[in-house]
């Protein structure tokens, strides 16, 4: 064979080569381009929280700061009691995750494994909570709390979210997948339903709790207006109301300091995520949930 000719196929072979690593790796081509676009925010509010507030609104400093000032972070918490927010929001959003994971635990087997009269049209009441705006029933749940005399306590931000639809939904969808030969086996070692609940749903629908469990966290972790509604003391707002007192400081927003906080709030979040994401992605893939 000539050199030429062994040239020819050397060439061949590379292109074709190229060519499926570009077929297997396409996705990845289109979505790196998007990840960056996703990540600007994150990297302005970081850059941002290290700048001095002349840095921010001098247009000739550029986009990097010129020292690291790592100053806004102590003196964001000094401004404000954060740290009584942190903890409160930390209350909220556990106590919420926890009564959630309760009551959709149960709701879910209910409606995906038991008989009973009613059940379809008690489980399209549960679906019309997922299609009506939260904020349509603001007002109500208000009126509610403030007859039971609960406004102005972490309990008027924690008991309205104790039930949640869409987790309910998203948990029934993963039950049904649960093959039955699973629950009769266990119903003929003696389980009870609890008991079959327990050792035999709850493990194998894991993915789907972890990846509701970031959605409500997210969801709780970052609510304003339902707590800015129901609390008018620091002792007891969390840690959004406190980023939005620093937004309307007399002296006008401080933007280092505000994006120090909204670093310090959306971090526990992103955290959640990296060591969570592949079970949060799994759960949409094997529920049904697209």
């Amino acid at each position: 064979m000539s050199d030429v000719t062994q040239a020819k196929l050397s060439t061949s072979r590379r292109r074709a080569h190229w060519q499926r690593h570009l077929r297997a790796n396409w996705l990845h081509l289109i979505m790196a381009p998007l990840a960056l676009l996703w990540l600007s925010p994150l990297v302005w509010i970081l850059v941002t929280s290290l700048k001095t507030n002349v840095e921010v609104f001098d247009q000739a400093a550029g986009f990097w700061p010129q020292s690291l000032n790592f100053s806004n972070y102590p003196s964001t918490l000094s401004v404000a009691p954060f740290g009584t927010y942190l903890v409160n929001s930390v209350i909220v959003t556990s106590s919420i995750l926890t009564g959630q994971m309760i009551t959709i635990t149960l709701a879910a087997y209910a409606f995906a494994r038991l008989t009973f009269p009613g059940k379809n049209l008690l489980f399209t009441l549960f679906l019309l909570q997922v299609m009506f705006p939260i904020y349509a029933i603001f007002l109500t749940n208000f009126i509610t709390l403030r007859e039971m005399g609960l406004v102005n306590t972490i309990l008027a931000m924690i008991v309205p979210f104790i039930a949640s639809g869409y987790g309910t939904f998203m948990l029934r969808q993963s039950f049904r997948q649960v093959p039955s030969e699973l629950s009769d086996a266990a119903r003929l070692d003696g389980c009870n339903h609890l008991e079959i609940l327990w050792h035999v749903f709850l493990p194998l629908v894991k993915p789907t709790l972890i990846a509701f469990g970031i959605i409500s966290v997210v969801t709780h972790w970052n609510d304003y207006m339902w707590p800015l509604l129901v609390t008018n003391s620091e002792g007891i707002r969390t840690l959004p109301i406190g980023l939005g007192l620093l937004a309307k400081a007399d002296s006008g927003a401080d933007w280092p300091r505000l994006m120090a906080g909204t670093t310090i709030v959306v971090s526990p979040l992103l955290l959640l995520f990296v060591i969570f994401q592949r079970r949060f992605i799994d759960s949409f893939m094997h529920t049904g949930v697209k």
